[in-house]
């Protein structure tokens, strides 16, 4: 959700800007723009739109050379998306970029008013601008003025901010959003995520909350709260400029379902010893397990999905009552806490707001708290009691896959070591749980790559719908959530999942002859209760796909189509049907032309709450 990118250093700025806010694009934008340090001042350049409109209007009118620039990609929240409400925005000597939320901006735009000051913009960030501008008036110091100002802020904020009068200076700070800085051959970098920093450099530094940091071509200094100030320390990250590309596909999003095989394979092999689930290497010993009496899942979207996967597993085999949350209404409901809680918050990013804020509710409380992220040192990762990373690899399409695949692949290792741990399961019942995630998952996913043909046929006769139905019980039903989620989010065809026992408590009404129906039938203890509802849909009209085991008998009056998938475990027979309702999402929407990883509204990194 909204991207910044910023440099300082002997090369020319400009090309850097709109390299590395290309690599941002993934993050979701409405407009985008640049701030350039040239020998007249601070030029700004900004628009409505995608980065090619930019890149057309520098064209039209070329910057000076610059060695010292911001630049922004804007996701709409305070106003409308428009050339004057595109970042950076300026205020007297005062240019910046922002990633987050000023809450109380309504009250500081009042008072900067009254003091004359005139707003252009319908933004937040114009209204900090000033205010940070105001301070700087009184007190000519950048981190005194910006500290000054932002202590009287509430909200989220990463701020980029260059002064006219302090030439190849970038100032940063960050509370509650996420902001990173890295070293170049050439200079001095920030960017939002690391992905937009690839092309440049690895060597990086992670900022902390309320951190000022000063970057000039020669050095970098951060600021503390407390006042005391020290040099960046740099380390080296392991992602590589192919890691962000589309390496031949024509998405992010297909490249990232073929990755997902690779991806289970690292995520749950380095907590496996001897065949047996092991966390230690995580810092999580059997000791812990053995102390967790109760669990709470807190995630928002395709995590919370997740979470509804691994609510089941955990209680199944490890016997631990869990609760799933979402995290956008867990501390205005909040649940009840008792001895042996442990509030487990998933997310992608590590940097979504409200799942941060649920994690900082719990430990506020004296709740242990555990993370399972994928991207490495972000805000929630750092501030969790423990956390558990994913491992799977940079994922730029906003419609996640591998990201919860590996979240649900983490979550039953997890619930196997617990169960281990505690002596629910024997060594050779947790060995088979494990091999099965490392071995048959990967496996199972790879087999149902190989139907392409299928789901493209399967997804030829969705393109005229406008609504689509997905059921399941059990576990089916939790991966129908995620199902139905897929395919509205890139297709934007309406889909919903419903538990197929609640059809006929309102839904039903809804089917009419030709309705698409996805039946979901994984588990053959349910199989038959299933069919009995999918008898329900097809008399009534419905066309019915059914998505289940090979060997399952399925009575050719029941569906008008199946998908076979491969016959084993139940975690590879549930990662092969959720391979399958991934590529009908994907192969619907590329029939129906629509922008696959970057779908309209959406944002990969939802920053703000």
């Amino acid at each position: 959700m909204c991207g910044i990118i910023g440099f300082t250093g002997t090369a020319n700025a400009v090309p850097k800007m709109l390299k590395g806010l290309s690599v941002l694009e993934y993050r979701g934008y409405d407009s985008v723009g640049i701030a350039a340090q040239t020998a007249g001042g601070v030029d700004v350049v900004k628009c409505k739109g995608r980065i090619h409109v930019l890149e057309e209007k520098l064209r039209d009118e070329p910057l000076p050379e610059s060695r010292c620039a911001i630049g922004h990609t804007r996701w709409a929240t305070h106003g409308g998306p428009s050339d004057v409400n595109a970042h950076p925005h300026r205020a007297g000597r005062v240019v910046l970029v922002h990633n987050g939320i000023i809450e109380n901006y309504r009250e500081l735009a009042a008072d900067l008013q009254k003091s004359g000051v005139t707003f252009l913009s319908q933004t937040d960030t114009e209204v900090a601008a000033a205010l940070i501008n105001a301070c700087y008036d009184r007190l000519g110091d950048p981190a005194a003025a910006i500290r000054q100002a932002t202590d009287r802020m509430r909200g989220a904020y990463a701020f980029g901010i260059l002064f006219d009068d302090r030439p190849g200076e970038v100032w940063v700070i960050r509370r509650g959003s996420p902001l990173i800085l890295a070293k170049g051959q050439d200079g001095f970098y920030l960017a939002s995520d690391m992905t937009a920093l690839l092309p440049f450099t690895k060597q990086y530094c992670a900022m902390e909350e309320g951190e000022i940091a000063c970057l000039t071509p020669e050095h970098t200094l951060l600021m503390r709260e407390d006042g005391s100030t020290q040099p960046a320390v740099w380390k080296t990250t392991s992602m590589t400029p192919e890691s962000a590309q589309k390496g031949g596909y024509p998405h992010f999003m297909l490249k990232e379902i073929h990755e997902q095989p690779g991806a289970v394979r690292k995520s749950v092999s380095p907590r496996v010893a001897d065949g047996l689930p092991d966390f230690s290497a995580d810092g999580i010993t059997p000791e812990f397990w053995k102390t967790v009496k109760g669990i709470q899942i807190v995630a928002c979207g395709s995590a919370m999905h997740a979470g509804l996967v691994g609510a089941r597993v955990l209680e199944e085999l490890a016997g631990a009552p869990t609760t799933v949350h979402i995290a956008s209404e867990y501390r205005y409901y909040p649940p009840l806490f008792s001895e042996g809680t442990l509030v487990v918050v998933i997310s992608q990013s590590g940097e979504t707001a409200d799942t941060l804020a649920a994690l900082r509710y719990a430990k506020s409380r004296g709740v242990p708290t555990l993370a399972i992220v994928n991207a490495v040192e972000t805000t929630i990762a750092r501030e969790a009691d423990r956390r558990v990373y994913t491992y799977a690899g940079p994922e730029i399409a906003v419609a996640t896959t591998k990201g919860y695949c590996t979240q649900v692949s983490v979550l039953w290792t997890m619930a196997a070591a617990i169960a281990y741990a505690c002596g629910r399961m024997d060594a050779a019942q947790a060995r088979a749980v494990v091999a099965a995630l490392e071995q048959e998952v990967p496996q199972a996913i790879e087999a149902m790559l190989a139907k392409r043909d299928q789901f493209a046929r399967i997804a030829k006769g969705l393109v005229d719908h406008e609504h689509v139905f997905y059921i399941g019980r059990g576990l089916d039903y939790a991966m129908s959530m995620e199902a139905a989620l897929k395919l509205k989010e890139i297709s934007y065809i309406h889909c919903e999942a419903y538990a197929a026992g609640e059809l006929k408590h309102g839904t039903i009404s809804l089917i009419e002859p030709g309705t698409p129906v996805f039946a979901l039938a994984t588990d053959p203890a349910l199989v038959d209760k299933t069919e009995s509802n999918i008898r329900e849909v097809r008399s009534r009209g419905a066309q019915v796909t059914m998505i289940c085991r090979e060997g399952t008998a399925v009575p050719a009056e029941s569906t008008d189509e199946i998908v076979y998938l491969p016959d084993g475990s139940a975690p590879a027979v549930l990662f092969a049907a959720l391979t399958a309702v991934q590529m009908i999402a994907y192969e619907t929407a590329a029939r129906l032309g629509c922008d696959i990883d970057r779908p309209r509204n959406l944002a990969k990194s939802v920053t703000v709450e």
